[in-house]
């Protein structure tokens, strides 16, 4: 169905974004995306560079009469989040992303889109390729696995680009311009258990909760949507007082930037507790419904007979696991007093997840200020070692300070205004854009991140807006022809 996208304005745009949905390219398995942008930049005569880490930089020289403009570098990145929903049958390393059209939108059959960041790239490619088009220098530089740790950005190599200005295309609200963002740290808890045969007259019952709508764990963080591990481990510890349940595995959320959106557990109980786990489930079901129910109305939490297992976690460990889960922070923690409407800081609790004899707790914090993202680390760290576990921190990348007094900010506000009689508004925004690795890499550049409409990204209800994607063409078309004079 994916090439009813060709039909779409502009035709050039979409084209390219059809070519990318056919691509396998999560994150950490772009490969594939790479040689694609390579060969695109040989195939049009452009001189292409891939890095040592699997960035691409295409160079296009100005058009005539405009060689005297500031260089730009058209940035975006190849990667894209794999989720799916449970019932979903898609390998996102060899399958292709299943597109269409319902409407204004743009969305995937069952799994993420990759609009984030596949329209920004299209848009750069289309670029790349027209003949017709007025502009500066252009470079466009194509990162890879942005998602899960900014691999690219990080990478970066100082020198390698020339341009001055940077055009990050990975916001997803038109009409909008970004001019900072939040910083980002990942802290990664590991608990150790030890077997205990199944104690007798017990009975095995497996936990599902799916239905929740998850997000952006930096956009949709402040929408108030439910967490799926908060929420499982939150029966989870009146299952074990109320039942005596003991727990043997456990399996919620996938990716450490997604607010996780299904949980699985196995536990076991004594067989005459059997009705109680029923009652309790259902009492729980309606508190959730009424604390959740306005935002989540499909959530969905059953249980269903299991086969009993040889061995359960250890207590201990079990009530030590089932309590720093509990008490750990979750969602919005501060808003900013800086800027209206911005969430500060924030805590994501991605991914628990057992495998062998180890719990792996996966969080991602986030926060604009850093004395604030070390104050949330250092939480996570009493917490967490306080219930034995191991805890360090990783993947930390800084945030991008807002320069209100930016030359292409001014630019761009002029065209938006020229064009379509308004003047966009200048925002923050609580996700870890590249712009803050990049520009620590490359402080004499300007930075400005724009995008098109998308809505539900690092969700299977991702979905872009058709007539956004026309108006982010034209303005992005009208900023690269009136780029300023290099002084």
């Amino acid at each position: 169905m994916s090439k009813e996208l060709l039909s779409l304005e502009p035709k050039s745009l979409w084209e390219n974004f059809y070519e990318l949905t056919l691509i396998p390219r999560p994150s950490k398995k772009e490969e594939k995306a790479v040689k694609f942008a390579e060969a695109f930049g040989k195939k049009h005569g452009l001189e292409t560079v891939v890095d040592k880490v699997g960035n691409v930089i295409i160079r296009k020289p100005a058009t005539r009469g405009f060689e005297n403009r500031m260089g730009v570098i058209m940035q975006s990145h190849l990667d894209m989040v794999p989720q799916k929903n449970s019932d979903t049958k898609h390998d996102f390393e060899n399958d292709p992303i299943t597109a269409y059209i319902d409407g204004e939108w743009v969305k995937a059959k069952g799994t993420t889109l990759g609009a984030d960041n596949g329209i920004g790239a299209a848009a750069t490619f289309a670029v790349l390729a027209a003949n017709n088009l007025e502009h500066g220098p252009l470079e466009a530089l194509f990162t890879i696995d942005e998602e899960t740790g900014m691999t690219g950005a990080n990478n970066l190599q100082p020198e390698i680009l020339k341009g001055d200005i940077l055009l990050n295309m990975d916001s997803e609200d038109e009409g909008e311009l970004y001019v900072g963002c939040a910083g980002g740290s990942n802290a990664n808890a590991t608990f150790t258990f030890r077997d205990e045969p199944v104690p007798a007259n017990h009975i095995a019952f497996e936990l599902c909760l799916t239905g929740l709508k998850g997000g952006h764990s930096g956009m949709d963080i402040c929408l108030g949507r439910g967490n799926a591990n908060k929420i499982m481990f939150r029966f989870l510890k009146e299952a074990v007082a109320q039942c005596g349940a003991r727990l043997v595995s456990i399996d919620g959320g996938s990716l450490r930037n997604a607010i996780p959106r299904e949980a699985f557990a196995v536990i076991v109980l004594p067989a005459d507790c059997e009705d109680d786990l029923h009652e309790l489930l259902n009492e729980f079901n309606e508190i959730i419904r009424g604390e959740l129910g306005r935002v989540e109305p499909d959530f969905s939490f059953i249980c269903k007979t299991a086969q009993l297992p040889a061995f359960v976690m250890d207590e201990v460990t079990q009530d030590d696991l089932i309590n720093a889960v509990q008490a750990c922070p979750n969602g919005v923690i501060r808003m900013s007093t800086d800027m209206d409407n911005l969430v500060e800081t924030s805590l994501n609790l991605a991914i628990v997840k057992s495998e062998g004899h180890e719990v792996k707790v996966m969080a991602l914090i986030r926060s604009s200020v850093d004395t604030a993202k070390d104050e949330v680390e250092s939480t996570l760290e009493s917490l967490f070692r306080l219930a034995g576990a191991e805890i360090s921190f990783s993947g930390q990348y800084p945030g991008w300070k807002p320069n209100m007094d930016s030359a292409i900010l001014r630019t761009m506000q002029n065209v938006y205004k020229n064009k379509w009689g308004k003047v966009p508004e200048v925002r923050a925004i609580h996700a870890g854009l590249e712009c803050g690795i990049l520009g620590s890499v490359y402080p004499n550049w300007d930075m400005i991140s724009f995008g098109p409409t998308i809505r539900s990204p690092h969700s299977p209800d991702e979905r872009v807006n058709i007539t956004s994607v026309e108006m982010f063409w034209q303005f992005l078309v009208e900023t690269l022809k009136n780029i300023p004079v290099k002084r």
